[in-house]
């Protein structure tokens, strides 16, 4: 049987329509929260989707709320054509793509902040940024009324942002974190990855190279503060100007630990290579 097309919508009330016409069918929906310029990470979430959800929703809105630097903002790739065929040839049931006139009509003033799980690493470098993560991931949430949502790992601390702010505000929707994927050299794959110019490509895959290093020193028993030191120093020679953050967080809540305890944890990431800020995490590898 062929697949029906993937239909592009723009309006939040089509949006609502459509997914009112599933439901009545007893259809299950989940959501895929993108910002564009997509990449095989994206893909394997939208696959996650369409393998635990009768429909599938896959959004991209290019956020501004969320970027605390207009440059940033101004240079985020945009590959609209190149992304609406890579979503129809995976399947996906909807692309919604609202316009921002559309996501923050004239007069909007209301914006969600969680504390907490926002403080400190990436929210403690973008300020603002994950007030406006919520904010549009709490529209997206309720303009889809989709049952479950699919985000990447690799946005460790934004996981946690929009689990509490969905629990918080009772917000009926299951959030499913799905493992990073990487490139072959161990780079987690991101969209600004195709930013790295001529050698920083090659020096970018030392970051995951030292976090992978550092979490099966701190698994061990070698001292955090002093395997925390020494991958700083590493990424400086690797050619990372600047170390926004490395942190050891808990899984679970993301408390810093000075040391490791055994129960789950995380090395968490974030550093620049030219223009580009790179993030990324590691798990530190249980004993059996």
């Amino acid at each position: 049987m062929p697949r029906p097309p993937m239909h592009t919508l723009d309006a939040v009330a089509a949006l609502r329509q459509t997914v009112r016409d599933w439901k009545r069918q007893g259809l299950t929906v989940g959501l895929v929260p993108t910002m564009g310029a997509l990449h095989e990470g994206h893909l394997s979430l939208a696959r996650a989707a369409l393998a635990q959800a009768d429909r599938v929703i896959v959004s991209i809105f290019v956020n501004p709320t969320q970027f605390d630097n207009p440059s940033d903002l101004a240079t985020y790739p945009r590959t609209w054509d190149d992304d609406r065929r890579l979503l129809a040839d995976a399947g996906v049931h909807v692309l919604y793509a609202p316009t921002v006139a559309e996501m923050y009509p004239a007069g909007f003033a209301t914006h969600v902040s969680v504390a907490g799980v926002s403080a400190g690493l990436c929210g403690a470098h973008r300020p603002g940024h994950f007030d406006g993560v919520a904010t549009v991931v709490c529209k997206l949430f309720l303009q889809s009324q989709a049952d479950m949502a699919f985000f990447g790992e690799k946005d460790f601390q934004q996981i946690h942002v929009v689990r509490r702010m969905a629990t918080d505000l009772d917000i009926p929707i299951r959030l499913v974190a799905c493992p990073t994927l990487r490139e072959a050299d161990g780079l987690a794959m991101s969209s600004r990855n195709r930013r790295l110019a001529g050698p920083e490509r090659d020096q970018a895959r030392r970051l995951p190279e030292t976090l992978r290093d550092a979490a099966r020193r701190i698994a061990v028993g070698d001292s955090v503060a002093a395997v925390l030191a020494q991958a700083r120093e590493r990424l400086v020679a690797g050619g990372f100007a600047e170390i926004d953050y490395l942190e050891l967080r808990a899984d679970a809540d993301l408390a810093s630990l000075a040391h490791y305890d055994g129960r789950p944890a995380r090395l968490l990431a974030a550093a620049r290579l030219g223009t580009v800020r790179l993030i990324d995490n590691m798990s530190v590898p249980t004993k059996a």
